[in-house]
């Protein structure tokens, strides 16, 4: 096994998820069940992180695609397979359950994940389904789309993230009818209150407009993209002037970069940018790349 194949993984080991990467510096994450309604059972969640923590590594990938395979986007958890799945050791006390239950299907995979990912959705998105696109950075659909926060009306209480997103997207009024009613929210009005960027009116033009959007993101400078998702993170949970702080410290030690200098040139000379991802922190010393800087100079 190369060292590339060890840091990024083996993409073909996946039963309920395809990678493809067509190019360009995009991926594309495929729920590949659809005889199945595309259901989540444990080996989804176990999979969904693992796959999400290599494209992040993989140097080759600067922007990612999620859409489903069949006639809706997933039914949310497989019902069926959560009761011996999901079950813990009866042992265990009704608190250490929830804890065992987040443990193994929380999404912040997706939203930690530096390299920013698009969900296009069709048709039906129930329950986990939510979950998933709202842990996502941009969220595009089909006229037939809808969204449902199922686990209430299943008597659960959703504990893998819509809860803790959703009112930031839409606020919280529909958040919290949503939430209480279990009622389904069509694409118009998902698109109203900012549950969706764009609504489209097929699966087709839908792939094709999402996989466009990932190439722009693609084509600029890997290190900037990924940096600027990771202030956003951080501003999400911190103040205004937090994240201005934040994003100073970023800027200090990255905007002594090749790619900001090429910017400039490419702007100048009217040309394509051709982005190498590196920075030069002193004349004379080595250059070196930006897989791990971020996280060893930003505390």
């Amino acid at each position: 096994m190369s060292s590339k194949e060890h840091v990024v993984g083996d993409y073909s080991k996946y039963t309920c998820l395809r990678v493809d990467k067509p190019g360009e510096g995009v991926a594309e994450v495929v729920l590949a069940r659809p005889k199945q309604l595309n259901t989540m059972t444990a080996e989804f969640f176990e999979e969904i992180g693992r796959v999400f923590r290599a494209l992040d590594c993989d140097p080759e990938v600067n922007a990612i695609v999620l859409w489903a395979e069949g006639r809706m986007f997933t039914a949310g958890l497989d019902l069926k397979a959560a009761a011996s799945s999901f079950n813990p050791d009866p042992s265990m006390s009704r608190s250490e359950g929830g804890i065992f239950f987040r443990k193994i299907s929380d999404l912040s995979q997706i939203q930690e994940c530096t390299k920013p990912v698009i969900a296009a959705t069709h048709g039906r998105c129930i329950g986990g389904g939510v979950d998933l696109v709202t842990a996502c950075d941009v969220r595009l659909c089909t006229e037939d789309a809808t969204f449902c926060v199922a686990e209430t009306k299943m008597a659960m209480v959703a504990d893998i993230g819509t809860l803790q997103r959703i009112t930031k997207i839409v606020g919280k009024g529909l958040a919290r009818e949503m939430v209480f009613t279990s009622d389904d929210i069509n694409a118009q009005r998902a698109h109203h209150f900012g549950l969706v960027n764009e609504v489209y009116k097929d699966k087709d033009e839908l792939l094709a407009k999402a996989r466009a959007m990932a190439k722009r993101i693609a084509s600029h400078s890997a290190m900037v993209v990924q940096g600027a998702k990771i202030v956003l993170n951080y501003s999400d949970e911190h103040t205004v002037a937090e994240g201005l702080e934040y994003v100073g410290l970023w800027n200090g030690n990255f905007m002594q970069s090749d790619d900001l200098t090429e910017a400039m040139m490419s702007f100048m000379e009217k040309r394509p940018p051709k982005f190498k991802n590196r920075l030069c922190f002193l004349a004379g010393r080595e250059k070196k790349t930006d897989r791990t800087l971020s996280r060893k100079l930003l505390p």
